[in-house]
Formats: structure tokens, sequence, C-alpha cells
């Protein structure tokens, strides 16, 4: 009896150092996560410009566009790297642009980025639903259209980074022109896009 109470006591020893270690190592991975865990970006669409629209060749239209589009990272110790990164217009949920790939971003820590990718240029398939109802909107002057920004994110804390992770953002806009309107196009209240990550 008394030598299985002496064998058992280094054991139960081993163990609660054991647990005492794991409880450390989960106390500090939670501290580091709570103080670098990654915010979302943030964007912004400032200005918008047309260049071309045309609908008039059902089933296919050619629009081109440039928008200007402030990036936050509103992380204050994690840098962001954004890869495979592209942009497109959708009108009524369908792609009125073909997909244009951007170049890799590096994003430093707490700071704010300005893009301003061209979109568009060749013709892209419509159903007529999206052609006749952009002429509608021409018409009366306001469209409604989102720019898509679609890649892969990740985050960079010291020598540490992190998986990719696939990054979704929705810019909703309401926009001011007419047919045959070329330039600068008002943009009817910017709002901050949604990001998916």
């Amino acid at each position: 009896m008394e030598k299985e109470k002496i064998s058992s006591a280094p054991k139960r020893a081993v163990c609660t150092c054991i647990t005492i270690f794991l409880l450390l190592v989960g106390i500090t991975l939670l501290v580091l996560w709570l103080v670098y865990r990654p915010h979302k970006p943030r964007f912004v669409v400032v200005g918008a410009a047309i260049y071309g629209l045309n609908t008039t060749t059902p089933p296919l239209m050619s629009a081109t566009m440039q928008f200007t589009v402030l990036i936050r990272n509103p992380n204050r110790r994690v840098s962001v790297y954004y890869d495979r990164f592209s942009a497109f217009v959708s009108y009524r949920n369908q792609a009125i642009t073909p997909q244009v790939l951007l170049p890799p971003l590096h994003q430093e820590k707490h700071s704010t980025v300005s893009v301003s990718p061209v979109i568009g240029g060749t013709a892209v398939p419509v159903s007529v639903e999206v052609s006749n109802g952009l002429m509608v909107d021409e018409a009366y002057g306001v469209v409604g259209l989102k720019l898509i920004f679609e890649g892969r994110v990740r985050w960079k804390a010291g020598a540490i980074k992190t998986a990719h992770y696939g990054l979704y953002v929705k810019c909703d806009l309401l926009m001011g022109f007419k047919k045959g309107f070329m330039g600068q196009a008002p943009l009817l209240g910017a709002q901050p896009c949604d990001v998916d990550v």
C-alpha cells in the first residue's frame, strides 16, 4: 500500500505540472490574440468617373469606369497583404464589366491607401432586363451600381504571417448621370462598403 502511494505521488506532480503549463500557454495565447487580433480592412468609395457606357447592342454591353477607393487598415500592430486582388462592376447582381486583376498590395499598420482602378473596356454579355434597366435608370438620371472586390488577404504581426483568407467587398453606389454622360460622376451618398473575410 505504501509503495503504491509513493509511486502515485510523482505521477500526480507530473500531471499537475503539465496542467499548469498548458493553462499558462493558453492564457499567453489568449493575451497575444487579444493584443494582435486582426480587424477587417475598411473600404470607402470617394470618387467615380465614367468613360463609356454602351447599352445599345444587346446582348452585349460595354462600360469603362474608374473608381477612387480609400482602404483603411484599422490595426495598430498588424499589417495587411492583399493577394489575387480583383474588381468588377455589377448591376442588378449581374456583372457589366469583366473582372480586372489589380496589383498585389501591402498595407502598413494603421494606414490608409487610395486605389483608382479603371474597370471595363471589353464588352460582356448581359440579360435584356439588365440592358433595359440601365437605359431606364440613365433616362431618370440615377443609376445604382455595385463595385465588387475579391481576393485573398493575410495579416502580418512582427515575423508572424497568417494563412490566406478569402476577401469579398461589396460597395453599393448611387451615381448621378444620364445617357451619353462622360467624366466625373457625382456619388449620391458614399457609404462604407461591406467587407467579408
